[in-house]
């Protein structure tokens, strides 16, 4: 539920980010070379924060998936244990 959450608020996060920056353009005009650049630093914000999050997302996964096998070695070894009790 955690991975979901984190998710959610980096949507909002970027969601918040486009609004605000539409706002800025609307009540706060400026020329074309300064609106070009205020974009350009607002888009390369937006990727550094999607690369953020998607390292963020990966790591989460392996960390599921080492303790996911950890799991299922467990379990096969206690399988076998129970085989050799049973064939005894």
């Amino acid at each position: 539920m955690a991975n979901h959450s984190d998710s959610s608020k980096a949507i909002w996060f970027l969601t918040g980010a486009a609004v605000g920056a539409a706002l800025a353009l609307l009540f706060a005009p400026a020329s074309g070379e300064e609106t070009r650049r205020y974009l350009g630093r607002k888009a390369e914000e937006g990727r550094d924060a999607i690369a953020d999050t998607g390292r963020d997302l990966v790591g989460k996964g392996r960390d599921l998936y080492d303790k996911g096998r950890k799991i299922a070695d467990e379990a096969a070894e206690m399988f076998d244990r129970g085989r050799r009790l049973v064939q005894g």
